[in-house]
């Protein structure tokens, strides 16, 4: 299965190339995320899936390819532009401000900030304090949603290993994206909790929203995927459906070692 695009897709990635050093990083990359469910990228340690969402999200800029989102392209913008446009991504290592809150955090990456603004800030003006209400409203419902309540006070270093993957989730909800990144959402975490992430994950989309997801849980993304995209070695290897790259001969040699 030779990995295509579909002119459906939200997000388009074609040719996208990346170099460290004289090392392909990207080789090449290219597919397609199509609105309203759930892609899966997934390989073997040092395919690219991490450096792809780097490049892909604007953290490192690729020396060439193209990455369109809703048909626009985004390859050179800044992170914030490309979050301002709908695409928000959480990492692998749970990132955050060390003396801030759970509440505090979730305030943060709301949208329509209004101490982004210095006049609203400032002044206090009824708009602003509207909109604050609102985001902590937003945020209380987040926190429920995610069973961070009880730890809402909490600054982020006091908060599990599971906890933070759930205030990572967290974080891009609270900046209503229609295109969420998320990077190993479930890596580290007890079965339960990874059974509930996915739970959670499908509820999402089935809100409207729409996911691109790294993970090695290969019953995680059996469970929850719609598609799945396979890299091996910086290039796109195959896609399909859990079990249309499962039976694949060239997935088994790359990914799985040869096994059925």
């Amino acid at each position: 299965m030779v990995a295509s695009q579909s002119s459906d897709a939200l997000l388009a990635v074609d040719g996208l190339r990346l170099s460290f050093g004289g090392l392909a990083a990207l080789d090449g990359v290219a597919f397609g995320v199509v609105p309203g469910r759930i892609t899966a990228l997934i390989g073997p340690n040092g395919a690219g899936k991490t450096t792809l969402f780097n490049a892909v999200s604007g953290l490192v800029r690729p020396q060439g390819g193209s990455v369109r989102l809703r048909g626009e392209e985004i390859l050179g913008l800044k992170p914030e532009q490309i979050t301002a446009r709908g695409m928000v991504r959480s990492f692998q290592i749970a990132r955050g401000f060390p003396k801030l809150s759970v509440f505090e955090h979730l305030m943060l990456y709301g949208q329509d900030q209004p101490g982004e603004s210095w006049t609203a800030a400032l002044l206090g003006t009824a708009a602003a304090r509207r909109r604050e209400a609102a985001l902590a409203e937003q945020a209380l419902a987040t926190a429920r949603r995610l069973r961070l309540t009880h730890v809402i006070d909490n600054q982020v270093t006091a908060l599990s290993g599971g906890q933070k993957k759930l205030l990572e989730i967290g974080r891009t909800l609270m900046a209503e994206p229609a295109l969420m990144l998320l990077d190993e959402p479930a890596a580290g975490v007890n079965p339960t909790l990874a059974e509930e992430i996915g739970d959670l994950l499908r509820a999402i989309v089935a809100e409207g929203r729409t996911i691109l997801l790294v993970e090695h849980d290969m019953a995680l993304i059996e469970r929850i995927s719609d598609h799945v995209v396979v890299m091996a070695s910086g290039r796109t290897l195959a896609e399909g459906s859990f079990a249309q790259i499962r039976e694949d001969a060239a997935v088994q040699d790359a990914y799985l070692g040869g096994a059925a």
